[in-house]
């Protein structure tokens, strides 16, 4: 990899280019401690792969800075910095939905598809990191949403694994009522991860919001407002707590586990802690479910990117691509319960017994449908946040077709203004 880009740099030099360029190949070979960014690591599994690296590599260690939890926040804070053209962040852990935002801005740098073995990776989460046919990140963990259950509660009442919305309405409620909990939740404050939980009831509906690239709204009213009305009647039925109007990953997580939900919509990393929990052995995952069959969830994850603005661009590139190697996403996994990108692993005999959702995962990640790429997507998610968290909160008065026609007019403005 050093020789590799030293030989780049050569080239340019030898080549007569200009003195900016030279001067950026000789920033982009640039080498020492670097920073990486991303959100807060609940499971506390990332400084000792870090700590592999340092080990390895004493004059280029890495150190980690977390922001926060939630997604918006993380965003903020990184667009600040970068805006500022500050050299504090070297690599980013961008979420899949800003690789064409951070790109079409120029505070990422396109990386060579040719360092990184993107044939071994799931094909949609490869896609996510890639904008007008430029590689600008590179996967780091997958994600896909998946449905936890309480399986001994199930089997009790002489359940099978809901399939469709109305089978999950008819078990939550019958559980609620049985057992004094909550029946469903899944990620309903006013944030990205509202968006998350709309967006995939409109996919199982049969619908989208966007087209994939951005450029135009395509919601389908009718299937739109089919996906709202499956949440704001749990909420108006009582089978989703209203608690959890105020939840994020960790507080759905936490509820589940604590044995106060009967389902929980929630990403795989929920399952490792689970599996320590008071739910240990009574809990199970399986597909969301949809309006007619198993749903369609949004695809998520984190990509690494090299800032613009880094100084040590060439460290950054090199533990990137040590970051993203299999064994160290073999242990993203086993040490994190994050899915990996690495399409093999999934199906690996031993981790399989070890990680009995992998195939469901797996099945969940390849159907999942990534967020609409766009400069703007970060305005869309606070639309859509905002007038779905307007329907859901008591006292219900809104009309839910009224609601998605004013959220479909603004997404309209939104597009028109680009």
């Amino acid at each position: 990899m050093r020789r590799l880009l030293s030989a780049v740099f050569a080239v340019l030099v030898m080549a007569g280019c200009s003195e900016a360029d030279a001067q950026e190949a000789e920033r982009f070979g640039g080498t020492g401690p670097i920073t990486l960014v991303t959100g807060r690591d609940t499971t506390a599994y990332l400084q000792p792969l870090l700590d592999r690296w340092n080990r390895a590599h004493p004059e280029e260690p890495v150190t980690l800075l977390e922001l926060p939890e939630a997604a918006d926040e993380q965003r903020a804070q990184m667009v600040a910095n970068l805006q500022a053209k500050s050299e504090r962040y070297d690599v980013l852990g961008l979420d899949v939905v800003w690789t064409a935002e951070f790109a079409d801005a120029g505070w990422i740098l396109p990386l060579e598809r040719e360092l990184f073995p993107l044939d071994r990776f799931l094909p949609p989460v490869v896609d996510t990191a890639v904008y007008r046919g430029k590689l600008w990140a590179v996967p780091y963990t997958s994600n896909a949403g998946l449905l936890y259950y309480r399986k001994d509660l199930l089997a009790k009442e002489g359940f099978t694994p809901p399939k469709t919305w109305e089978e999950l309405r008819t078990q939550a409620r019958a559980l609620h009522d049985e057992y004094g909990i909550g029946g469903y939740a899944g990620q309903f404050l006013a944030y990205e991860g509202l968006t998350v939980n709309f967006t995939e009831a409109v996919q199982s509906a049969g619908g989208q919001i966007l087209s994939q690239d951005g450029a135009r709204v395509t919601m389908d009213v009718a299937k739109a407002e089919a996906g709202l009305d499956f949440l704001v009647g749990g909420f108006r039925e009582g089978w989703i707590p209203r608690e959890s109007l105020s939840f994020k990953e960790e507080e759905s997580r936490l509820a589940f586990q604590e044995g106060r939900l009967a389902f929980a919509r929630n990403w795989p990393h929920a399952y490792g802690p689970a599996t320590t929990s008071e739910v240990a052995g009574r809990f199970a995952v399986t597909r969301l479910p949809g309006l007619d069959g198993p749903g369609t969830g949004s695809l998520g994850g984190i990509n690494l990117a090299v800032s613009a603005y880094s100084t040590r661009q060439k460290s950054a590139t090199e533990f990137i691509r040590y970051f993203t190697g299999l064994e160290n996403q073999r242990r993203v996994l086993t040490e994190g319960s994050f899915p990996p990108v690495w399409a093999e692993l999934y199906d690996d005999p031993a981790l399989i017994k070890r990680f009995p959702y992998l195939p469901v995962l797996k099945e969940s990640i390849l159907s999942a449908r990534p967020r609409p790429a766009g400069a703007d997507y970060n305005q869309v998610s606070l639309v859509i946040a905002s007038a779905v968290s307007n329907a859901l909160t008591p006292p219900f008065e809104e009309d839910v077709g009224d609601t998605v026609a004013a959220m479909r007019e603004q997404l309209d403005e939104i597009v028109r203004a680009r």
